[in-house]
């Protein structure tokens, strides 16, 4: 006797499209529908095949991921923790990557996603209403990641929160001329876009509390990259008045800064603090103090609201802090750290010690 899918279906006593469901993992069905789908298909020795189980609930099972950029490590590691949810769940994955407006506009100006994906999550972009338009017309949940839009599950983090603790670090060490290294918009990207502007206002905002309201000459912005981060450290060495540490909107960029010092014969912390965000794989090996936002629980995130999306559940939305990670790129400025002792101080030079 041929084993289908119909006959599963009448021996658990269920719908066709529930059976596909079970045996998939997808979401939605009980636990106890579940293993009675399973008990079922067992007992007539059916293993379902995914062709058959696309066509018998109409869905794809595979989710989209947008993002501006590939090549970086931020969404390398948000893609890969958003992809195992999402195989977990039993979806295949597709990658789009839109790195300039063109591409950007023919992604959404045309029917791209129908009957290839069940719903997309956007990385980074902040999607227009035309654009969420587009995707509802072809019948896609929607999830965003570093943006918001009324109505659509997101997953941000507080920028502004995590650039004033960034500064008020350096603040508190001592540090008067704090500069701003950040991420210069793409065409096409939102790689400067909302979270790094956002990481700007955190340190005007650290600044103006301190009655330090920096000049704009020691904000300086540049490509999210180690060159990037290289050229904007080389214009503020020679700026009038240096300053004396720097709070850099990525780890990538930071790597940049440490590079340029270093061949400046300047010692970090001694001379010079940087401190970055992101909490890069590579930050403990350089020592680099940076702002860690849980990149990998931002990609689990991510994927888990659109499942629940998919799932028909409505939107969520979660915002994380990020939390200052100290390591050895900052220190006390070396104008506090060489403060000669009093003159009645036991430690003063030429004291006796005799009373």
């Amino acid at each position: 006797m041929l084993v289908n899918v119909e006959l599963v279906a009448q021996r658990a006593g269920v719908s066709v499209s529930t059976v596909s469901r079970a045996l998939r993992s997808v979401p939605g069905v009980s636990a106890t529908t579940r293993k009675r789908v399973q008990d079922a298909a067992h007992e007539l020795g059916y293993s379902a095949s995914p062709a058959a189980s696309r066509l018998a609930t109409g869905k794809t099972m595979t989710v989209g991921i947008v993002v501006p950029v590939l090549a970086k490590w931020f969404f390398g590691k948000v893609i890969g923790e958003a992809t195992q949810t999402l195989r977990q769940a039993g979806f295949d994955v597709l990658l789009y990557e839109l790195a300039t407006a063109e591409q950007r506009q023919r992604f959404f100006g045309t029917v791209h996603l129908h009957g290839r994906t069940d719903g997309v999550i956007i990385m980074a972009l902040q999607p227009s209403r035309e654009e969420l338009e587009s995707l509802a017309s072809q019948g896609q949940g929607v999830a965003l990641l570093g943006a918001e839009s009324p109505g659509i599950g997101s997953v941000n983090v507080d920028n502004v929160g995590a650039g004033r603790a960034a500064v008020r670090h350096l603040l508190n060490l001592g540090h008067q001329r704090v500069a701003f290294i950040g991420i210069r918009d793409e065409e096409g990207s939102n790689l400067g876009g909302v979270p790094p502007l956002q990481r700007l206002m955190g340190y005007r905002e650290a600044l103006g509390g301190a009655g330090l309201a920096g000049p704009a000459v020691l904000e300086e912005l540049d490509e999210n990259s180690v060159a990037g981060g290289a050229a904007a450290m080389s214009r503020l060495l020679v700026a009038e008045h240096a300053p004396t540490a720097a709070f850099v909107a990525s780890d990538e960029m930071a790597f940049g800064v440490l590079k340029v010092l270093r061949q400046a014969g300047m010692d970090v912390p001694r001379d010079f603090s940087v401190l970055g965000f992101d909490n890069h794989e590579l930050c403990d090996v350089v020592g680099l103090t940076t702002m860690d936002h849980a990149v990998a629980e931002q990609g689990r995130d991510v994927a888990g609201i659109l499942l629940d999306a998919l799932a028909g559940s409505g939107p969520r939305t979660l915002s994380r802090a990020a939390r200052l990670v100290v390591r050895e790129s900052t220190a006390p400025p070396r104008a506090l750290r060489e403060v000669p002792a009093a003159p009645d101080s036991p430690n003063s030079a030429g004291h006796s010690g005799n009373l």
